[in-house]
């Protein structure tokens, strides 16, 4: 018997935990902000994590597959696949009401928006959840944070990794025990809102030579709300073990998963300041690569500037505490 099958359940269950949950994967051609989605899957569960149904289509991305040795799609396999306006509405139908879950949600979320923004339509997620950081707020014992690793510690057996409609069953299977962990410790559950992406506008292809993070033509991206300047003042450093504090002036450097701009986007409407620079009033450095020797990262290491990396950053966006009155 799997986990999936046990449907049996002695955890008193919160009456303000989502009714439904979706649990996604998409595979892409590639990380950046104009990269597409090859193939997606959903598993649909109930509120305390049964599997009730679940969905897998490819998609049609009409530009190269992206780095087809992870997961697997040729041109030839995707040529016959539908277009992504062709599956929208089947797989707005699947998220529809739910919670969208997935594994680093924030990137299947955006890969999502960003191809509804393109057909001219809207997702139907209000709300998602990261098992990235579920598993955090359970203090799961993992050596990382990569599914394999949350799938193992529930003893999920994954089958084919970075196929959409695998790694989405793995998941859910490795989330159903989380959630009923969450509820039976009484942890709040991790969402965040789900805003979409507007304003898409296509621009001629740019030809490039070999892998690219991206392949195919380019666009630019704008989020559905204007950045407004911070409001509050700069309370001081952030201390480690602390949540941040409105006004705090945060600065990036390096690459990010999390296209730059939308993790820019999400401090500010927290209440953060975002800085081009690093200064002696530089609340936090965000990187994903603290020993490389950007400007930003010796410059922090000089004024002695407490550094994060981006997933930390990210649960830390969660609970920033309002400035001082």
């Amino acid at each position: 018997m799997t986990m999936l099958d046990d449907q049996t359940t002695a955890v008193p269950w919160p009456t303000a935990y989502p009714q439904g949950y979706a649990v996604v994967d998409v595979e892409t051609t590639g990380l950046a902000r104009d990269d597409r989605i090859i193939s997606a899957a959903v598993y649909r569960l109930d509120a305390r994590g049964n599997v009730e149904d679940h969905w897998y289509t490819l998609v049609n991305p009409e530009r190269d597959p992206g780095p087809v040795w992870i997961h697997g799609l040729t041109s030839d396999v995707l040529a016959g696949a539908p277009l992504f306006p062709e599956v929208a509405e089947e797989f707005a139908a699947r998220l529809d009401g739910r919670v969208l879950v997935a594994h680093n949600a924030i990137f299947d979320w955006q890969m999502i928006a960003r191809e509804y923004a393109r057909a001219e339509r809207t997702a139907p997620v209000r709300q998602r959840l990261c098992t990235i950081a579920l598993s955090k707020e359970l203090a799961l014992p993992l050596p990382n944070h990569k599914l394999e690793s949350l799938a193992a510690h529930y003893g999920v057996v994954q089958q084919r990794a970075h196929h959409a409609l695998d790694d989405a069953r793995v998941l859910a299977e490795a989330f159903r025990p989380s959630l009923h962990a969450a509820a039976a410790g009484g942890v709040r559950l991790p969402l965040l809102e789900c805003r979409p992406l507007t304003e898409w506008t296509d621009t001629p292809a740019t030809p490039r030579i070999g892998y690219q993070a991206s392949y195919g033509g380019s666009g630019t991206w704008r989020a559905s709300r204007k950045r407004p300047a911070c409001p509050y003042p700069n309370p001081g450093r952030y201390e480690p073990d602390r949540p941040l504090k409105q006004g705090m002036r945060v600065a990036f450097s390096g690459d990010t998963s999390v296209d730059r701009e939308l993790l820019e986007d999400r401090a500010i409407e927290a209440g953060l300041h975002v800085a081009t620079s690093v200064s002696r009033l530089t609340s936090l450095l965000v990187t994903n690569d603290p020993d490389s020797a950007t400007s930003k990262t010796v410059k922090a290491k000089s004024f002695g500037t407490p550094v994060v990396d981006e997933a930390a950053f990210t649960q830390l966006l969660r609970d920033v505490a309002p400035a001082d009155g």
